[in-house]
């Protein structure tokens, strides 16, 4: 189960989302811890969900692996746990309808409108994951990926509509997040690369070689620096030196990385962009309360 819903990365999902209730906290008023319990809840039900929807729709490709190390960052257990047979398809496909259902009641315990935007902004980031698991395998150009990770990107956006409404703050997050989701992406797969040729899965490495995946991450990194200086403007101090702290893990990442070219430096890397993941959330939910 574990393995299925990668489970001890749960605090990470549940800073990003909050992250962006957070957020909505400093912009729009007053704290309330009603809305705070139910929105990481919602977060942590809907991230779950959409990691074993993940699982389900790739359980025969996933049959085909030749290489685990990605699979031992992810899991814990070591090993995917639909193709290995140690639970059925049934169970997970269902799974994923109860934790989507628990996440829709939750989101309708919310004030409208924030319950409809919130409804909408999950069932797209849903729509948008199926579309990039299928469209990825017969692709020439990466749409899958541009349009595909835009369902990681609508994580924060959906904490901040718990309690906010579509404003500035609110695009900014979203124009500052979403290249990091696109770097993020292109390191998960520089490490899966020998996978994905067997998957039959047209990845940014797949298609562009090394060379152009490694150009890939450094120019959507140098986009997130640069949609960061505007969001920046929305926060305080806190979110300033968080948000420093965070560019450092990424550059010496991405430095690594151009360095060493090995799939030893892509798993640092992935770790580093987790880390810088927990800076910035964190930074900004401290410097939304101090």
């Amino acid at each position: 189960m574990i393995d299925l819903t990668r489970a001890h990365f749960f605090l990470v999902w549940i800073l990003l989302f909050y992250s962006g209730l957070a957020l909505a906290f400093n912009n729009y008023g007053d704290f309330s811890w009603e809305i705070t319990l139910k929105a990481v809840f919602i977060g942590l039900f809907g991230f779950e969900g959409g990691l074993v929807l993940n699982d389900y729709v790739d359980r025969k490709r996933d049959r085909l692996d030749v290489e685990g190390s990605l699979t031992s960052y992810w899991r814990p257990f070591k090993s995917r746990p639909l193709p290995s047979g140690r639970i059925s398809p049934g169970f997970a496909l269902a799974l994923f309808l109860l934790l989507s259902a628990l996440t829709g009641i939750l989101m309708l315990t919310l004030p409208y409108p924030n319950s409809l935007y919130v409804f909408l902004t999950m069932l797209s980031s849903c729509v948008i994951e199926y579309f990039y698991q299928v469209k990825r395998k017969n692709q020439s150009f990466p749409i899958a990926q541009l349009a595909g990770r835009m369902d990681f990107a609508l994580f924060p956006v959906a904490g901040y509509l718990c309690y906010g409404r579509p404003d500035t703050s609110l695009l900014l997050y979203l124009l500052f997040f979403y290249p990091w989701t696109l770097a993020h992406l292109a390191v998960n797969d520089f490490i899966d690369t020998e996978n994905d040729r067997v998957r039959g899965i047209k990845s940014i490495p797949v298609l562009y070689g090394t060379q152009g995946t490694l150009f890939w991450i450094s120019g959507f990194t140098l986009l997130h620096y640069l949609a960061a200086l505007l969001f920046l403007k929305q926060l305080g101090d806190i979110a300033l030196y968080g948000f420093l702290l965070g560019f450092l893990v990424i550059g010496f990442a991405n430095y690594r990385l151009l360095k060493e070219k090995s799939q030893k430096a892509g798993l640092f890397a992935l770790f580093l962009y987790h880390v810088s993941l927990v800076l910035y959330s964190g930074s900004i939910i401290l410097d939304s309360f101090f």
